[in-house]
């Protein structure tokens, strides 16, 4: 199945982004985030399977064609939240639905957390929350944070020799995906430079982060949101492997479907995007 999409760049106030942009005009508006280290590829099977809306997939800010940040800046978690709040604003959405993966689904529910009257819908894949520290853990947390900033060294970025090389990079990588999924993000995310390819992400991507929230924090965002939720988890995927996740999120006011496949399900097959595609679709649909 083929979809029309069209890349669009979309100049903020404070960074440039990039873009695909998907579906009917008069479609529900939908923004769609992908996960830490990936791309707006991320979807590239997904959003064709996906009906009635008109999708905008962002290359959040130092991933595939978007810009980085300036020097100095960071990544953390709420500014892309700002910034998925200014391409709402852009395109003159009041109310809109997000579909997120991974950490994209995390920056999700923290916007609809924020402002739950901006949010018609989440739909999540294997992510919900951040990752959570107890509170007498922050001074460490910052402590390496700033140690971690202090040695980096942007020049250390590695040049693969040739486009394959780049694409088994990112099938080994901290979050694993297949062949396949690694050529459909290196579409979006390798570029040629002397003496071979690189990645596009920003190496600052990979700093710890200097805060995190505790637990009860990051849980009453979940609490806070106001429409449905959509949680598809992985049978194989990283909510299954954390310890204590499972029953977390039988807690609480979510709808929660189990599906075969990976972290990146939506991505490394045909099978897994329609499984989550059918489930998405019902969703989205219902009144």
């Amino acid at each position: 199945m083929t979809l029309p999409v069209e890349e669009v760049r979309l100049s903020l106030p404070h960074i440039e982004l990039a873009a695909h942009l998907y579906g009917p005009e008069d479609g529900r508006p939908v923004l769609a985030v992908h996960g830490w280290m990936d791309n707006a590829m991320s979807f590239a099977r997904l959003i064709p399977k996906l009906r009635g809306l008109r999708i905008v997939a962002v290359d959040l800010a130092g991933h595939g064609h978007s810009d980085h940040r300036p020097p100095g800046a960071g990544y953390s978690l709420w500014d892309n939240v700002y910034d998925l709040l200014q391409v709402a604003e852009q395109f003159g959405w009041q109310r809109f639905s997000l579909l997120g993966h991974s950490m994209g689904a995390i920056v999700a529910t923290l916007l609809a957390g924020s402002l739950p009257q901006r949010v018609e819908r989440l739909a999540l894949i294997d992510a919900i929350i951040p990752h959570t520290v107890a509170p007498e853990e922050a001074p460490g947390e910052l402590a390496k944070a700033l140690e971690a900033q202090l040695a980096f060294d942007a020049r250390r970025k590695r040049v693969h020799a040739t486009f394959e090389k780049a694409v088994e990079a990112r099938m080994k990588a901290r979050v694993p995906v297949n062949r396949e999924a690694a050529e459909l993000l290196a579409q979006r995310g390798v570029m040629p430079v002397p003496g071979g390819y690189i990645w596009r992400t920003d190496s600052r991507l990979t700093l710890p982060s200097p805060v995190r929230f505790t637990l009860p924090q990051a849980l009453a965002f979940v609490r806070r949101l106001a429409c449905p939720v959509k949680l598809i988890m992985p049978s194989a995927g990283m909510l299954k492997k954390t310890s204590g996740a499972e029953a977390l999120l039988r807690s609480l006011s979510i709808e929660i479907s189990e599906l075969p496949g990976g972290h990146h399900l939506h991505l490394e097959d045909e099978a897994g995007a329609q499984a989550v595609a059918d489930c998405f679709n019902r969703f989205f649909q219902a009144t």
